[in-house]
């Protein structure tokens, strides 16, 4: 295997832990739980499980382009989730592609959620009292957020070294 392709099964397992335990927790917040029923559970005083079906993109952005969405935005995240995979295979880093596999494995639940529900499945809302974000989000976006944190701290010291 070249240097290029060393950290691919890396970048693959991670994808497939995240989006094996999105897809549980989806399973478990819904078959489970039951949240579409009981809407609001209270973990810990600064978590709670809330139900929220999302039908748009991250922060509720495009919500408005109807039932074409569903389609759409799963159509993009394929698209994207493949680019992904090609960089993975490409990077050098081990590091890098941990978070490209984090970013497949969470865009791949979310579109798994889009196709067989017709939205994503949120359920996560941290808070501190009334203090709260007001977002909502499940595992997938959680490791979404994690692998592009990774992808821009390591431009960050990347440029620094140049």
């Amino acid at each position: 295997m070249s240097r290029a392709g060393r950290y691919l099964p890396l970048g693959l397992a991670l994808a497939v832990l995240v989006l094996a335990a999105d897809q549980a927790s989806k399973w478990w917040i819904l078959d489970r739980l039951d949240l579409p029923q009981r809407r609001m559970v209270t973990v810990l005083p600064v978590l709670d499980f809330e139900m929220v079906w999302n039908h748009a993109v991250t922060f509720g952005m495009f919500g408005g382009v109807g039932a074409a969405g569903r389609w759409v935005f799963s159509l993009v995240a394929a698209l994207v989730v493949v680019v992904l995979l090609l960089w993975m295979r490409r990077t050098p880093k081990p590091w890098i592609a941990a978070a490209l596999g984090a970013i497949v494995g969470g865009a791949t639940g979310n579109v798994i959620d889009r196709l067989r529900y017709g939205a994503v499945v949120d359920f996560i809302h941290a808070h501190l009292g009334r203090l709260s974000w007001n977002y909502i989000f499940n595992v997938a976006d959680a490791a979404i957020v994690c692998g592009v944190g990774v992808l821009l701290l390591d431009s960050l010291f990347d440029r620094r070294r140049s």
